[in-house]
């Protein structure tokens, strides 16, 4: 064999082997994804739990190719960015946000990490991405459309009770992402016969705060909204409006199964089953700035009929017919 085809040969072998070489170094390795979340509860720890079964269809296992470590900032939205930077240091290979806040954080925290964020409100109208088709920088993930939907929040409060004009809005205000949600909201109430009493809280005492300010306001029902933090507190927030009599919409329906009247909005144990996808695409070599903002499609009513019944209030046929599930 002459030495021209020894060359040939040798080239073809060793362009055959380098990618055989570098997949098996894919394969062997251990990833690190790191979950920044702004409160801890069951909840959230059913969200979590879908968006590791999400990783292991995908192939991510703990204890086999994946680390999980998981940073809560228990409602305190102040240690957000120190528990970013944590992150940061574990040297995680991709962080997973929760909301608007924890975005920001891990944004703050890293120009160069991908972070994948969930549960993030109106993230162009929040600096988070460039647009949502093409993010930019190092951030994709999801969207909740919160902002967008929330005029239909005033719709079904008003198919309950008809005669509502005065509603309160409960807002955080350590969460950027809930000023499209009041926006949107002041715009869109004129036009039903409505005006709009926005409520803050940040913190469990001021959220007891937030309601003898409803009663003084006096208005007719309340808009909890879409926060890790209310989140948590449900059962306050579930157990004040039932004292002052209140109807309630949430946008997640762990408040309507805490006791509010009713919620509207996407299923958050599907959307973090999904947000595996992006996780897997970043570590397969995609590269945030070119993955979409995925939008949710498929938004659920969910119903407290026990509710309803207290506050003597009669659900319209028209949303028992449209209603993805009714408490009884």
């Amino acid at each position: 064999m002459n030495n021209r085809r020894k060359l040939v040969i040798a080239l073809g072998a060793s362009a055959l082997a380098a990618p055989l070489h570098s997949f098996a170094q894919q394969q062997g390795k251990v990833w690190r994804i790191g979950y920044l979340g702004t409160t801890r509860s069951d909840a959230f720890a059913s969200e979590v739990a879908a968006l590791r079964a999400g990783l292991r269809e995908h192939g991510y296992e703990e204890g086999r190719n994946l680390v999980f470590e998981e940073r809560w900032a228990e409602g305190n939205y102040e240690r957000l960015p120190a528990l970013a930077a944590e992150l940061v240091a574990a040297r995680v290979d991709v962080i997973v946000a929760s909301g608007t806040p924890g975005t920001r954080a891990a944004r703050q925290a890293t120009a160069t990490i991908p972070i994948v964020m969930v549960l993030a409100a109106d993230p162009v109208g929040a600096g988070l991405v460039i647009s949502l088709a093409r993010p930019g920088g190092n951030i994709t993930g999801q969207s909740n459309l919160i902002g967008d939907i929330s005029p239909k929040y005033l719709e079904l409060l008003r198919s309950m009770v008809p005669k509502l004009t005065r509603v309160a809005l409960l807002v955080n205000p350590n969460n950027a992402g809930m000023a499209a949600v009041l926006k949107n909201v002041q715009v869109a109430a004129p036009t039903l016969g409505m005006s709009i009493v926005p409520c803050f809280a940040g913190s469990a005492p001021e959220i007891d705060k937030a309601f003898l300010q409803m009663v003084k306001e006096k208005v007719g029902a309340v808009i909890v909204g879409g926060d890790g933090f209310f989140l948590q507190q449900r059962r306050q927030i579930a157990a004040l409006t039932a004292a002052h009599r209140l109807s309630a919409l949430g946008a997640y329906a762990t408040l309507a199964e805490a006791g509010i009247l009713m919620t509207y909005g996407i299923d958050s144990i599907d959307n973090f089953r999904r947000l595996a996808t992006h996780v897997s695409k970043i570590l397969k070599g995609a590269k945030p700035a070119d993955l979409p903002v995925e939008q949710p499609t498929k938004f659920e009513l969910v119903i407290n009929g026990k509710t309803a019944k207290a506050l003597g209030l009669k659900i319209p046929q028209s949303l028992l017919i449209s209603a993805d599930k009714v408490i009884e």
